[in-house]
């Protein structure tokens, strides 16, 4: 007997149909003698059509309070978890739901973007032992002051996988609407692979770098607390054989699982939410940097990657990019607080950009890799703006334009349209 958490995304959460659909296969695994954990997300749509109630109240999301945004956009979730432990009753398997605050699960109190701090298992154990199957709203928790928070965007998958770490799961499912991890985007890519596996490095670097499969403070928790965790579809028949839904999907497991060596690139991420932000003719003084990036550190905005250039003349130009929602709010903060202070001559914004990057534990043992990669997008006419590396990634910033193009053709002469020809183990 296994302890596993399924969580299950919007698109599994749809409709009446699906719910019951959810149910049926939770109650497969609880009749194979497993004890369930069940995390799902708010049904397709619904956060968005609360979210969207609120601004039609106040145009102007900056002056909404972020507290009460988490506490509207908590109630999807709210929905999904009461509908689910009725429908799992009505088919007779004992079932009892929670909010993030019954739990508890104990976040830091920044709204619409919390962080989990600690998750008390002993009212799940409880559960458990009594034989029933325990269902726990995702994207959410409660702050020290008893007030309710959201996680951001996918928080459902870091909620998923922080119960799985703290009850200590054999494993945890996150069932969506595709079969698993695939070397780049089908849809953009119709050769794109489906993988077996991957590592928790590689599916970290591939979620910050555009992948939408797992949110990326999901990959961090399960690399932090070792859980073995597994992206599956929930769109296969619920009383497939559970022996062999059990194994199908793509496995996200730890390097030194692997006794086989890997192939030297493992997939083509890419992000079309990016924008880049120059400083013109930046006095270069010791500190710059601090005093460009603290402000917007400050107004938590995210920033990815970073070009500052040479000094010529005393001056610098300093390039970094954001996220494409966030170039509004970046932009206020440097010309109010960073251009004057700092004393550069124009700040540039650009939309127009994309980032498309190469993940692969097995660069660490190849070279020449950035060298094709560099080679393959020149003889393609695209021109590279920015480069970011790391021991198992090399990104770049393209004209957004030229996106689809770099995926494809990278794609390609990395041979990741072929079969692997040495089976991981």
């Amino acid at each position: 007997m296994a302890l596993v958490v399924h969580k299950y995304g919007g698109t599994s959460m749809g409709s009446v149909e699906r719910i019951q659909n959810v149910a049926k296969r939770v109650a497969k695994w609880v009749k194979a003698g497993h004890q369930v954990v069940v995390v799902p997300s708010a049904m397709s749509g619904e956060t968005n059509r609360l979210l969207g109630l609120a601004k039609e109240i106040n145009p102007d999301a900056g002056d909404m309070s972020p507290r009460e945004l988490d506490a509207i956009a908590s109630t999807g979730e709210q929905v999904s978890v009461g509908l689910l432990s009725i429908a799992l009753q009505a088919i007779g398997q004992d079932a009892v739901s929670y909010a993030g605050w019954q739990v508890p699960i104990r976040t830091n109190s920044a709204f619409t973007k919390a962080r989990i701090e600690s998750i008390d298992d002993k009212r799940i154990r409880a559960d458990l032992d009594a034989g029933r199957v325990v269902i726990i709203t995702g994207f959410q928790g409660v702050d020290a002051n008893n007030n309710i928070t959201t996680l951001g965007r996918g928080g459902s998958d870091t909620s998923a996988v922080a119960v799985a770490a703290a009850i200590k799961a054999d494993e945890c499912l996150i069932y969506t609407d595709v079969d698993g991890v695939y070397t780049t985007d089908p849809r953009v890519e119709p050769n794109a692979r489906r993988l077996d596996k991957v590592t928790f490095e590689e599916m970290l670097e591939m979620a910050s770098l555009g992948s939408k499969i797992l949110q990326i403070r999901s990959v961090e928790f399960a690399g932090k607390y070792r859980v073995k965790t597994r992206v599956l579809s929930s769109l296969t028949p619920h009383d497939l054989d559970i022996n062999i839904e059990a194994h199908s999907g793509t496995l996200i497991t730890f390097e030194e699982d692997e006794t086989m060596e890997q192939a030297i690139i493992s997939g083509i991420a890419f992000s079309r939410d990016e924008a880049k932000i120059t400083l013109m003719q930046v006095p270069d003084t010791p500190g710059v940097a601090f005093k460009i990036l603290g402000p917007i550190a400050k107004a938590n905005i995210d920033v990815d990657m970073i070009i500052q250039n040479q000094s010529t003349n005393g001056t610098t130009d300093f390039s970094f990019t954001v996220g494409r929602g966030e170039l509004k709010k970046a932009m206020e903060v440097l010309e109010t607080e960073v251009k004057p202070a700092v004393g550069a001559q124009q700040v540039i914004g650009d939309a127009n950009v994309c980032k498309v990057s190469a993940v692969g534990i097995g660069m660490r043992s190849h070279v020449g890799v950035a060298s094709l990669m560099f080679e393959t997008l020149a003889k393609s006419g695209v021109n590279i703006q920015m480069i970011s590396t790391s021991e198992i990634k090399i990104s770049v910033v393209i004209d957004d334009k030229y996106l689809e193009l770099a995926v494809r053709e990278l794609h390609k002469v990395f041979d990741l349209e072929q079969e692997a020809q040495v089976e991981s183990v």
